[in-house]
């Protein structure tokens, strides 16, 4: 019997595509979730139902956990799309000899375009203006401009190093903290601080790290306390990262200028939230690492990346790092 494949992943949900073909062309079967699941990752009753009994998964931000794979005999292969992973048990899959892949160097280009466009949202008031000119107004405040400006970016990875020359472009400095990098041989554009100084000296500051225990709730009122009166948080990693309720009161008490959000916590930010209406916070879908050319890619690498392991050889670059 041919190896089943769960299509989890909403946007290549019964979507042609190469990754499609490159599953079939393996002999495996791609397997889609019921046409009713078209909105958001899986609920956890169809993952449930479905991934017991399928060999691998191309998944979207499902929480799959070490209670599920006890169910999953057959299961030898997670795929995620793009480069988190926080919502699978890595530990648990590896007890269970379940690989757990990402796709890494497909997405940064998408991410940075989304960061730069939300930034530029918010400081030339392209969003609260058009809405108010929707609405008949015709509000003319001035913009904050972003030139001379800069960008701390907390994170120096393939995301983080992809802001840089766009950045440039607009005429901001660049500093950047990472705990695996010292010097700033090798990064054309950015000054390599440390997380103390980048956090005090930003107008912008982007995050760009992976949701880890040391990094959950990176901002916080601690922190938010050390930060230029005025800053602007751009966030397009986790929504954990942030600690919600400090940064709602430091963009109530002005101190922080305005946030930038393609992913908050939890998501989407139920009703009643104050990041909803408030006019110098922009919020998008968590849709940064995904276009039309990023979500071709990754789909691509993760259907690779099954295809490779069903066949016995795991595609140790994309193998997530507690893993290699």
């Amino acid at each position: 019997m041919s190896a089943r494949i769960l299509i989890g992943a909403l946007p290549l949900r019964h979507q042609p595509g190469k990754f499609r073909t490159m599953l079939l062309n393996a002999g495996f079967e791609p397997v889609d979730p019921p046409r009713h699941e078209n909105s958001g990752e899986l609920s956890p009753a169809c993952v449930a139902e479905m991934l017991p009994g399928c060999d691998g998964m191309i998944a979207g931000s499902e929480r799959l956990d070490g209670s599920l794979f006890a169910t999953c005999p057959n299961l030898k292969i997670i795929a995620r799309t793009g480069v988190g992973y926080d919502a699978v048990d890595v530990a648990a899959a590896r007890e269970r000899g379940i690989a757990v892949t990402i796709t890494p160097g497909v997405n940064q280009e998408s991410v940075a375009e989304q960061a730069f466009g939300l930034l530029l949202g918010l400081t030339r008031r392209i969003v609260v203006n058009s809405v108010d000119i929707a609405s008949g107004g015709w509000n003319r405040t001035m913009p904050i401009p972003i030139r001379g400006k800069t960008l701390g970016l907390i994170g120096l990875g393939r995301i983080g190093q992809a802001m840089v020359p766009r950045a440039r472009a607009f005429g901001m400095n660049v500093i950047g903290y990472d705990p695996a990098v010292t010097t700033s041989n090798g990064l054309e554009g950015v000054r390599v601080a440390s997380l103390e100084e980048v956090i005090a000296a930003s107008d912008v500051l982007s995050l760009h790290v992976p949701m880890t225990p040391d990094t959950r709730h990176l901002v916080r009122a601690e922190t938010i306390a050390r930060m230029k009166p005025g800053v602007i948080i751009l966030n397009t990693a986790r929504g954990g990262l942030i600690h919600e309720a400090d940064m709602i009161a430091g963009l109530d008490s002005g101190h922080i200028g305005g946030a930038c959000l393609d992913v908050t916590d939890p998501e989407p930010p139920p009703a009643g939230n104050p990041l909803r209406r408030m006019p110098n916070v922009i919020v998008s879908p968590h849709l940064g690492g995904i276009d039309t050319m990023s979500m071709d890619d990754m789909a691509t690498m993760a259907a690779r990346c099954i295809v490779e392991t069903l066949q016995g050889r795991v595609p140790a670059e994309c193998l997530v790092p507690e893993l290699k």
